[in-house]
């Protein structure tokens, strides 16, 4: 009989796992998905021929491993994009391509195939190579993201306030607070209290709704790898000095415009991709099942209970592996026998932010920036929003990522504004015409488009996005002790191991399981190392 591997979720981990798992070894994959939807959080979803991309999805990665991998499912452009020539965009073409499928006529091997690199206006399965620019917008002025203290950026915070930080810095680099538990001592010791207050302090309570002293400091330390307030003072000295000031200005601005790799039709095209190659070549993926019970058996999972979402019947699911990308809570919970007692209630405490996006289909933009007429267009790929007044955290334009996103990128702008919430709170609760009221006030009032501009727009809702630092996240290692105690137990990806992973460190993650099993293996220490890189992101690693 063969082997069954299940697998909860057909996100990036999940998948990969599947297709990983039908190259290399001789398990069955089964794959569990509650939804319609392919890609978890990194699915496209389309609204009137308008693709939105959930929470932003650029394919960067230090990994060779999954870099290959990407372009041998989705491969280099070969002629520029739609947009490229307009915008001058920088584009290293390709000539020739290798592509890599699943075979399905000789399970366990790889069918590759070479062949004339795309050209994005006549083919889909394509890469899109993309220019790369994140800015902050406050007080209708934009800074560079990461932020780095520049001339220009002091004189747009006004060079008193500017003083104030310097001198705050220095009080702090003097004064250090001892105990950097918590992301508000994270962030006053790295960068001083004022500007901790202007840029760190609204912004990351506005993502997870509660204060920074309740935050755990290793959340900060991975978004803000690699970004120091001294290195940024010494760089805008050494711009003052600089026989060109101005072209030193302008460079350190610039300098983490870099480019990234991005499907023609979003992120979800990868995983459409991946997952068609999973079924052709025999594996399963199942919609509108959840699981709803693990049953363990002498200490190893033996089979898992998946519930239809359409009738409400459950059914028994034998297995030889089982591969967790659901919450970390949710999967404690549904244990048999159960966990200890003390597993159970870290699980229990653990707890996550949810996530809404208003897409806003508009004429144009209208981006009021001091000292600047008004503004139709932005080349921006997602703007991170300051101000205190409004709700809304990041904007998206989804134009930006890819002109193939918007179904008339000529004349339209298609962007997404993004929420951050909890389930049942007052903002999730409400209706989607009153978010989207929501949305148009707000991008009104921060002077970024006009209500009137506005031609359609949708509502898009995704529970547990972000897993949180705070709750019961500090005995998490609890928890971790207990899955690695179970051998054929391998929790992969964001949620799957409650990490604040990207695309490609859950993918990794995926890889690694595989590896274990194909080498008949069940240590699982190998994935939880994933992710703890000294340096990585938007730094341009």
């Amino acid at each position: 009989m063969k082997r069954v591997a299940v697998i909860a979720g057909a996100g990036p981990a999940g998948l990969t796992a599947a297709w990983e798992l039908l190259a290399r070894t001789d398990v069955q994959p089964v794959v569990i998905e509650p939804t319609s939807a392919i890609g978890g959080i990194a699915q496209t979803y389309v609204h009137n021929g308008n693709r939105i991309d959930v929470g932003g999805h650029r394919f960067f990665t230090k990994s060779d491993r999954v870099m290959n991998w990407w372009l041998s499912i989705l491969p280099r452009q070969g002629a520029p994009a739609a947009d490229d020539v307009a915008f001058g965009h920088d584009v290293e073409l390709a000539t020739e391509v290798v592509l890599r499928s699943l075979a399905p006529e000789a399970r366990g091997r790889i069918r590759e195939v070479r062949r004339p690199a795309p050209d994005p206006e006549r083919e889909d399965r394509v890469m899109l190579q993309r220019p790369r620019l994140s800015r902050i917008y406050f007080a209708r002025h934009f800074f560079p993201y990461p932020l780095g203290i520049t001339l220009i950026v002091a004189w747009r915070l006004g060079l008193l306030n500017t003083a104030l930080i310097t001198l705050s810095f220095l009080w702090a680099k003097a004064f250090p607070r001892r105990d950097e538990t918590y992301l508000d001592a994270f962030f006053i010791n790295r960068f001083g209290r004022r500007l901790y207050e202007t840029f760190f302090h609204g912004y990351t309570e506005k993502v997870w709704g509660v204060k920074c002293g309740e935050i755990r400091a290793e959340w900060g330390a991975q978004r803000v790898k690699g970004l120091s307030l001294k290195r940024a003072v010494a760089h805008a000295i050494h711009d003052l000095l600089s026989s060109d000031f101005r072209k030193e200005q302008h460079r350190r601005e610039t300098s983490l415009i870099t480019r990234f790799w991005y499907p023609k039709l979003g992120p979800g095209q990868m995983w459409e991709t991946v997952a068609e190659q999973v079924r052709n070549a025999g594996g399963e993926i199942r919609h509108g099942g959840r699981v709803v019970g693990v049953r363990l058996d002498k200490g190893r999972v033996a089979s898992v209970r998946v519930r239809d979402e359409a009738t409400g019947r459950c059914a028994e699911l034998a297995c030889d592996y089982f591969l967790s990308t659901m919450p970390v809570r949710e999967l404690v919970a549904m244990v048999e026998p159960a966990p200890p007692p003390a597993v159970r209630e870290v699980a229990a405490g653990l707890r996550y932010r949810d996530f809404l996006t208003v897409g806003l289909l508009l004429d144009r933009l209208h981006v009021l920036e001091k000292g600047r007429p008004p503004q139709a267009s932005v080349r921006d790929n997602w703007i991170y929003v300051q101000d205190a007044g409004v709700r809304v955290g990041r904007i998206q334009i989804f134009n930006n990522w890819s002109p193939y996103l918007a179904a008339d990128h000529e004349h339209t702008v298609w962007i997404g504004l993004e929420y951050f919430a909890n389930r049942g709170d007052a903002l999730w609760n409400l209706a989607d015409a009153e978010i989207v009221e929501l949305g148009k006030r707000e991008v009104e009032q921060i002077g970024f488009a006009r209500a009137a501009d506005v031609r359609d727009a949708c509502v898009l809702r995704m529970p547990n996005a972000y897993p949180a630092y705070f709750g019961s996240y500090d005995r998490f290692e609890e928890i971790r002790r207990w899955i690695s105690g179970v051998p054929n137990l391998f929790c992969v990806g964001r949620n799957g191991m409650h990490r604040y992973n990207n695309q490609d460190h859950s993918m990794l993650t995926a890889m690694m399981a595989v590896d274990a099993i194909a080498a008949g293996s069940e240590d699982d220490a190998a994935l939880w190392k994933v992710n703890l890189e000294a340096a990585y992101g938007e730094n341009g690693s």
